[in-house]
C-alpha cells in the first residue's frame, strides 16, 4: 500500500481542525487541470503544512477524486472545503489560480475527497522526512512497507491509535474511478460527487448535461432509512428530482421512467415529461453500479402516486 503526503496551507488545516465530528473533507487543488490518481481507495493521505512549519499535522483516507466547478464543490461540501463561506473559499483560491485575473463559480478545481479525517495536536506534529524535498509544491507518495513511508505510518499510528484506522483495513471490494462501490460509510458530499461522476454528468432520464441543474437523488431518503450508497442514487435534473421525491414520477425496477396521472390531475400539466414515459433511463453498464431494484420497488410501492 501507498500513502500520500500532500502540501496544504495552515489556514485550511486550522479551520478544519476546529470543526467537530467531520466525516469527510475536500482537499482541493486550485488548478483543476489534472485529476488526482496517486492513491487507491482507503489509502492514507497525510497533511503536510507548508514551510516554515514543514510538519505533518493530520490526514484522512482517500475516497474519490474529481474535477468540479467551484460552485458544485461548495454545494457538496460547504465548510468541509476548509472555509466558512463561499466568499472565503474564493479568497483562498484566487491567489493560487495562476494566470487568472478573476475567479468565477464555474472555474474548475481538483477535488480530493477524504473520509475519516484526523488532526494532530500541535505537540504531536511529525517533522517532514528529509526525503520530502523543499521544492515539492503539491505532494509525493511513499511506500507504507519500507523506508520513510513505513516510519511515517508508524509515527501516525502511535499518535492517533490503530483503532482510528479501521478505514484502511476494510475490505474495499470493487471500485469505480478509485471509489469503493460496496456498502461503506460515504459522506453526503462524497456520495453526491460519486453519483454525478458515475452517471457521466448527465440526467438519467432526460440526458441533460448542464451540471448546475443536475442533482444526486436518493431513491429512499436518508430520513426514512436510506443510505449514501451507489445503489440508492440516481442523477436527475432538478425538476425531475423534485417530482421523483414527491411521487409524481418514478423509475420501475426494470429501469423504465413512469409518470403518474396525478401530475395531470393536480396541475393540469406534465406534458414536458410524457415524452419520456416508459423510456429506459440511462444506467451504468455494470450491474453492480446500477440503482438497486429493491429500492426502486420500494419507491414504486411507497412513494409513487398511482
Amino acid at each position: 500500500m501507498k500513502l500520500w503526503v500532500g502540501v496544504t496551507d495552515k489556514s485550511w488545516f486550522d479551520f478544519l481542525s476546529r470543526q467537530l465530528d467531520l466525516d469527510e473533507v475536500n482537499f482541493w487543488q486550485p488548478s483543476g487541470k489534472q485529476q488526482f490518481q496517486a492513491l487507491s481507495v482507503g489509502e492514507p493521505f497525510l497533511f503536510k503544512l507548508k514551510y516554515p512549519v514543514n510538519a505533518i499535522a493530520g490526514g484522512g483516507f482517500f475516497a474519490h477524486s474529481s474535477i468540479l466547478p467551484i460552485s458544485l464543490a461548495w454545494e457538496a461540501f460547504e465548510e468541509k472545503n476548509g472555509a466558512p463561506s463561499l466568499a472565503k473559499m474564493f479568497e483562498l483560491i484566487a491567489p493560487l489560480k495562476a494566470g487568472s485575473e478573476r475567479v468565477t463559480v464555474g472555474d474548475p478545481i481538483g477535488c480530493i475527497i477524504l473520509r475519516d479525517p484526523f488532526f494532530l495536536p500541535r505537540d504531536q506534529w511529525i517533522p517532514a522526512p528529509v526525503s520530502f524535498a523543499k521544492a515539492i509544491v503539491t505532494g509525493r507518495s511513499y511506500d507504507m512497507a519500507a523506508g520513510d513511508g513505513a516510519l511515517l505510518w508508524r509515527q501516525v499510528q502511535q499518535r492517533v491509535g490503530a483503532r482510528e484506522f479501521a478505514s484502511v483495513s476494510e475490505p474495499l471490494g470493487p471500485t469505480y474511478g478509485g471509489f469503493s462501490t460496496v456498502q461503506q460509510r460515504h459522506g453526503q458530499g462524497a456520495w453526491r460527487v460519486l453519483i454525478t461522476d458515475l452517471y457521466g454528468r448527465r440526467c438519467a432520464v432526460t440526458g441533460e448535461r448542464a451540471l448546475p441543474v443536475l442533482e444526486a437523488a436518493h431513491i429512499k431518503p436518508v430520513s426514512l432509512g436510506g443510505q449514501h450508497q451507489i445503489g440508492n442514487g440516481l442523477l436527475l435534473r432538478s425538476d425531475v428530482h423534485r417530482l421523483f421525491d414527491d411521487g409524481y414520477v418514478t423509475v420501475t425496477p426494470d429501469f423504465r421512467f413512469k409518470v403518474s396521472k396525478a401530475l395531470k390531475d393536480d396541475f393540469d400539466d406534465g406534458e414536458t415529461y410524457r415524452p419520456f414515459q416508459s423510456s429506459r433511463i440511462w444506467t451504468p453498464d455494470e450491474e453492480r453500479l446500477r440503482p438497486s431494484r429493491e429500492l426502486l420497488e420500494w419507491h414504486n410501492a411507497e412513494v409513487f402516486q398511482k
